[in-house]
C-alpha cells in the first residue's frame, strides 16, 4: 500500500505537532524533538493507520507513546514517539528489551533509539482480531492453526529466555497478522524480573477466557478446557520441549 508522507518540518504547526507532542508540549520540546528526529535520519512521517489522535490517523496509541509510520533513509519504518506524560524518562529500555527478543526471532527489528524515539521495522498486516473476523470459506481452519502455531513457538521461545511480555493476553492489540506470519509486538511492559507465562497466558487467552476463543471454536473444534489446562499445568511445573510438544498436540497443532 502507498503511503504519503509529510516532512518533520511541519511538524511544528498544530495538528501535526499533537503527534510529536501527544497529549502536551511546549514549542521548544516540539523543536528540540525535531531535531531528534533529523539525528536518527527521520525525515518525513505518514498519518495513516487504523487509529486515530484527533482527526490524525496513526497506527498505534499505548501508555508510553503513539506509533506511526514513519521515513528513515528513505525506507519505511515504524516510529514510536514517547508521550510528554510517560512515567517512562525515556525509549532506551524498551529499545534493550525489544533486541533481547529479536536475538531469538521475536518481534519487529529494532533499528535505533534515542531519548524520546524507536525506530522500528514497519509491519504491514492487520490487528489479530480483525484479521480473525475476515477469515471466510475452506482454508480457514489451516489459517488459523498455523498463525496460532507460529505466535505460541514465539512464546516459547520468550519463556526459555526468561521473557515476560506482560500484556499477551490482550491479543488483539499485541499481534499483528501479516501475508506469511505473525508478529508479537509491544514490549514495553515486558521484564526479565517476572516468572515468564508467555505459552500460558496466550494459551488461556486463544482457546479459554475470551471472545477470541469463542470464535476459534467456531472455526476449529478444540480439546475441552479440562485437557488444555491439564496440558497448561505439566508445562507450567517444566518448560521443557517435550512438554510444550505436548501441549501443541493437546490444542491439535
Amino acid at each position: 500500500m502507498e503511503h504519503s508522507f509529510i516532512s518533520i518540518k511541519k511538524f511544528v504547526e498544530d495538528p501535526y505537532s499533537k503527534i510529536l507532542g501527544y497529549p502536551n508540549a511546549t514549542n521548544r520540546q516540539i523543536k528540540s524533538r525535531i531535531n531528534e528526529l533529523e539525528k536518527l535520519n527521520i525525515k518525513s512521517i505518514s498519518l495513516q493507520g487504523p487509529t486515530t489522535l484527533g482527526k490524525l490517523a496513526i497506527l498505534g496509541k499505548g501508555y508510553v507513546g503513539v506509533v506511526v509510520i514513519a521515513k528513515k533513509n528513505n525506507k519505511e519504518i515504524a516510529l514510536k514517539i514517547r508521550r510528554t506524560d510517560s512515567q517512562r524518562k525515556e525509549m532506551k529500555n524498551e529499545a534493550i528489551l525489544l533486541k533481547l527478543v529479536n536475538s531469538v526471532s521475536v518481534g519487529p527489528k529494532m533499528f535505533d533509539v534515542s531519548k524520546n524515539f524507536l525506530v522500528m521495522e514497519y509491519l504491514e498486516g492487520e490487528k489479530f482480531s480483525d484479521w480473525m473476523d475476515s477469515l471466510k470459506g475452506s482454508g480457514s481452519v489451516k489459517k488459523l492453526k498455523s498463525i496460532i502455531k507460529n505466535i505460541l513457538e514465539d512464546c516459547y521461545r520468550l519463556d526459555q529466555i526468561g521473557f515476560d511480555h506482560g500484556e499477551i493476553s490482550n491479543i488483539s492489540k499485541h499481534i499483528i497478522v501479516g501475508k506469511n506470519k505473525a508478529t508479537l509486538i509491544d514490549f514495553e511492559s515486558s521484564s526479565t524480573q517476572r516468572k515468564p507465562s508467555n505459552v500460558t497466558s496466550i494459551t488461556q487467552a486463544f482457546f479459554i477466557g475470551s471472545g477470541i476463543a469463542k470464535k476459534a471454536q467456531k472455526i476449529y473444534k478444540n480439546a475441552s478446557k479440562e485437557q488444555i489446562i491439564d496440558a497448561l499445568k505439566i508445562y507450567k511445573q517444566e518448560k521443557t520441549r517435550e512438554n510444550f510438544e505436548k501441549l501443541l498436540k493437546v490444542l491439535k497443532l
